[in-house]
């Protein structure tokens, strides 16, 4: 059953234009989620995904191997799926986002080993308690409830469960998806469902078509890069931890 993790890039996007080229410590933002995702021993190929000849051009340029998709594509997913349905020879498709410059290598190798181990399991992801549970109230912070098996019961921008008594555990979404190949392709098939289009939040789309989703709960997990304001606290954390390794 091979691996292959596929990072989707875009140029446009509303809040950070050119944000997959954003120098972060001397390299793009992309150039770190890229050297990132290859310490994942799991996966067999990582695979740029752009429609944008300067991304293609600066990942080709450190090695990186990238694939050309439509202009016409409205997600991440389906770019990667337009990358997946000409890889026929990998089973296992991991989606990586290009804004998590600080993904750990050992959770993608969970996802692969998950999929690999658990064949009724189509599809999975990744969440976390929230270190501050006020954070949860923000809708950008997706957040996810599950059930006994740590399968997905569903996905809100809201703050669920709702709070009636003591503070409810909530959990924070990340951003990284595993599939197996058909489920990736048979999902983009799909029309948007209502509640996708409610929450705006395509995972949605799975759930409402019986896709059962695993969720595995870790201890912490790691900051997207949506702006740049994030982008420049991101640099400014990296540079600490390279001050304190230099004088060890």
């Amino acid at each position: 059953m091979k691996a292959v993790g596929i990072i989707p890039a875009r140029w446009g996007s509303t809040r950070f234009p050119g944000k997959p080229l954003y120098p972060i410590e001397g390299k793009s933002l992309l150039h770190h989620v890229w050297e990132r995702s290859r310490r994942a021993n799991s996966l067999d190929a990582v695979i740029v995904a752009t429609d944008d000849l300067r991304i293609a051009q600066a990942a080709s340029s450190w090695g990186a191997e990238v694939a050309m998709t439509s202009r016409q594509h409205t997600s991440g997913t389906d770019r990667i799926a337009e990358v997946a349905a000409k890889a026929r020879n990998y089973s296992i498709i991991i989606n990586i986002q290009g804004d998590e410059p600080l993904i750990e290598p050992a959770l993608i190798n969970s996802l692969v080993a998950t999929l690999r181990r658990k064949r009724r399991i189509a599809m999975v992801t990744a969440a976390h308690p929230f270190p501050e549970p006020t954070d949860a109230a923000s809708p950008h912070q997706v957040k996810v409830v599950v059930d006994h098996n740590a399968d997905a019961l569903y996905f809100s921008r809201a703050a669920i469960p709702f709070r009636r008594g003591e503070e409810p555990r909530y959990l924070r979404h990340q951003g990284i998806y595993g599939y197996r190949r058909e489920t990736l392709l048979q999902l983009v098939k799909w029309k948007p469902s209502p509640l996708e289009r409610a929450e705006s939040l395509e995972q949605l789309r799975a759930l409402e078509n019986g896709v059962r989703i695993h969720v595995l709960v870790t201890k912490t997990g790691t900051p997207g890069i949506d702006t740049p304001e994030d982008a420049a606290a991101l640099e400014q954390v990296l540079a600490r931890a390279q001050r304190r390794n230099r004088r060890r």
